[in-house]
């Protein structure tokens, strides 16, 4: 049975975030104070596989709310930026949060497709996204769009998307967690959310599964970099045990009202991810193939020279620290972009 087509994705898209717009920055504990700052340019840092350097234009697709763009602004990896996205919902979003932190005159948005960007060649020095690239219908022409777009030389990264198998191996602990849930709201004291059965929250969940496009082998990632005439094309994988453990636990909590579970809660959780975190860092995503992760980054540079950036130091432990806003448990998937 055929799939959706590329319009009905494109249309499904545009729907489901422009509702989740309103409350899309709660719901993932976004924070553009320092924390959140750290946590926007270790990923970066992380995909690139590199130092940051300061770039003087930087292109988002699939912006969402502006989490990655307003933190690279904020910290001096960006000096401008263009955030993109196919929800004016979502842009509206980003621009009143651009205006609250005074950044309104160093960020621009456009609403367009990543396939057909109005935007003139060789104009970034940076091109980013964060869980996008799986929502896109025509990844070969986007990644088209991207070189075209991008100055000779200039750098480009991608996180957050899914792969193949590690989406698989998700699903485990989230049907578990749902199993033993009733149980667990029992024991921490919590009733069960209300809301969680309404029928209009089921119809935006399953719109997930329209707007959730590709779930990619590391060979295929790579392959649309390469294929739209890209050097030093870099794919890696993130998040295996720590990203079972916070799957689990936002399962267990999407299930209940949260103010009614007790902070020891998110303390455990926050504190076992970290755990995790480190052990995937250090363990396992050194010794293990890509493909098994939960996330998939990508990166690759232009062909050329004269991208405009300037190698920046920064502190390694503020590179490597994450931290979340209290009362929910840090996301595996952290789900910035349209």
């Amino acid at each position: 049975m055929a799939g959706p087509s590329a319009d009905t994705i494109k249309d499904v898209n545009t729907r489901y975030h422009d509702v989740a717009a309103a409350d899309y920055d709660a719901k993932w504990g976004i924070s553009y104070e320092p924390d959140g700052q750290a946590q926007v340019t270790g990923k970066l840092r992380k995909a690139l596989g590199a130092p940051l350097a300061t770039y003087e234009r930087a292109l988002e697709i699939g912006a969402g709310t502006g989490y990655f763009s307003l933190n690279l602004l904020r910290a001096g990896v960006v000096e401008q930026a263009v955030a993109t996205d196919i929800s004016q919902g979502m842009l509206d979003a980003l621009s009143a949060s651009a205006a609250d932190l005074g950044l309104a005159d160093r960020v621009e948005t456009v609403r367009t497709e990543a396939e057909r960007l109005p935007l003139p060649d060789d104009s970034f020095d940076l091109i980013f996204g964060h869980a996008v690239l799986h929502h896109l219908p025509d990844l070969d022409a986007s990644f088209r769009e991207f070189r075209r777009v991008l100055k000779p030389g200039g750098v480009l990264a991608f996180a957050g998307e899914p792969s193949h198998y590690g989406d698989r191996l998700a699903a485990l602990p989230k049907r578990a967690a749902l199993t033993v849930a009733p149980a667990w709201r029992r024991v921490v004291g919590a009733g069960r959310r209300l809301g969680f059965d309404d029928p209009v929250e089921q119809q935006a969940h399953a719109l997930e599964h329209v707007v959730d496009v590709h779930a990619f082998t590391p060979n295929e990632l790579g392959g649309f970099a390469r294929r739209a005439g890209f050097e030093d094309v870099r794919v890696a994988g993130e998040e295996l045990v720590a990203g079972w453990f916070g799957w689990a636990n936002r399962t267990l909590e999407s299930t209940a009202e949260l103010k009614q579970v007790p902070n020891l809660w998110f303390q455990y959780a926050y504190r076992g991810y970290r755990a995790l975190k480190v052990v995937d860092e250090r363990v396992l995503e050194p010794r293990l193939p890509a493909a098994i992760f939960y996330n998939l980054l990508v990166s690759a540079r232009a062909p050329g020279s004269g991208g405009r950036s300037r190698t920046r130091r920064m502190n390694g432990a503020a590179l490597r620290s994450e931290t979340w806003e209290s009362g929910s448990t840090p996301s595996p998937s952290f789900h910035s972009g349209s």
